[in-house]
């Protein structure tokens, strides 16, 4: 009986195009074991190439594994799969090598098949691809880590003492711990108004809420602070740097929605004047309020924000200052949930979120919206 082999494959610019990578996983299909990783920058690239790059990389790995198994090949680009599957034809001339030599490849194996799934579930190639994207812009070559680093070469698979070890102890121990708060309360978050990319200040009890929030995190362990641009982040940042002494490194990918037109009103306001705008916006994440930015856009952008944090502060503690979306992506995406979660989370002003991030496997939620420490 043929062996069944898992590829999660992706490929990432900065810029498309710009500098570009791509990142594969091969696991056993059966037990979800990783069996390798490969990563590489290719240079000056548009996202689709350097997905096709990473299915290419994938199949050329699970080919040294066992070019007869049977492979199930799962990436988050729409386009390649559904060009790979026939399903649509292939127009641009640089994708054309490409698929050709994806096909070439996969034509050996017993049988392959190709899976679309969601941003979420495609994070450790994802984050592989960042990896190496991050390696070439230090001068350095991607290398990988840990148990898939210790493996033959050639056969890429894990020794007896590892597959022993690995059968009773979790490969991963120790995770990126990241904890997430919201900015303390402002003048619009009392109305209860549409709070976007404007730069409101907090009120008097929301730097009361900031220096709560200080005093309760000085005994969290934190290594590093990242906040968002926009001003009440960053002075509810300075109010725990200044207990903790940790620098505040500041990343737009955390910034809260553009919510364009309806910066400022109300919801009552909002629905008055785009009720069938509003009503879209409600039944699907990849609808925009008038001149903003969609949920679905907001979570690529905090999952790349993510990813870097999660390559550059590798198991360590990260206290993460920003806004109600942002934080709530992160948690639905440590969660695997639907985008749709999103409109069924709440969180307060100053309110604290714990996620474990583990190398080889999805977020864990510790906790979610802790107030207790709020005046």
């Amino acid at each position: 009986m043929s062996r069944r082999l898992a590829i999660e494959a992706d490929g990432g610019s900065r810029g498309n195009p710009g500098p570009a990578g791509y990142g594969a996983v091969v696991r056993d299909a059966l037990t979800g074991e990783v069996l390798a990783e490969v990563a590489e920058s290719i240079g000056r690239a548009t996202n689709n190439v350097a997905e096709y790059r990473g299915l290419i990389a994938g199949l050329r790995a699970a080919r040294e594994l066992d070019p007869e198994a049977r492979v199930e090949a799962r990436m988050d680009s729409k386009l390649v799969v559904e060009q790979m599957s026939g399903r649509w034809q292939i127009k641009h001339p640089d994708m054309k090598p490409l698929a050709l030599e994806a096909r070439d490849i996969a034509s050996g194996f017993t049988s392959v098949a190709y899976k679309w799934i969601p941003r979420a579930r495609n994070s450790h190639a994802d984050r592989l691809a960042n990896e190496a994207m991050d390696a070439a812009a230090r001068g350095e070559q991607w290398a990988p880590s840990g148990e898939v680093a210790e493996m033959s070469p050639k056969t890429q698979a894990p020794s007896p003492e590892a597959a022993k070890a690995k059968a009773w102890v979790p490969p991963s121990t120790i995770p990126t711990r990241t904890l997430l708060l919201r900015h303390g309360q402002t003048p619009l978050s009392i109305e209860k108004r549409f709070a976007g990319v404007g730069d409101t200040p907090l009120t008097d009890h929301g730097h009361v809420q900031a220096a709560a929030a200080a005093k309760a995190l000085a005994d969290r362990g934190v290594d590093v602070i990242v906040s968002s641009p926009l001003r009440r982040a960053q002075d509810t940042a300075r109010a725990v740097a200044d207990v903790i002494g940790a620098e505040v490194r500041t990343d737009e990918g955390f910034r809260e929605t553009d919510f364009g037109a309806w910066e400022g009103l109300s919801f009552a306001e909002a629905r008055s004047r785009w009720p069938e705008e509003l009503s879209a916006w409600l039944a699907d994440p990849s609808c925009a309020p008038p001149g903003g930015e969609s949920f679905a856009s907001v979570a690529q952008r905090v999952a790349t924000a993510r990813d870097k944090l999660l390559v550059r502060h590798r198991e360590k503690t990260v206290l993460v200052v920003s806004h109600v979306t942002p934080i709530k992506i992160m948690v639905q995406q440590a969660l695997e949930a639907p985008t749709t979660t999103l409109y069924r989370l709440h969180l307060d002003t100053a309110s604290l979120c714990t996620v474990d991030w583990y190398a080889d496997g999805p977020g864990v939620v510790r906790s979610f919206n802790e107030t207790h420490y709020l005046p």
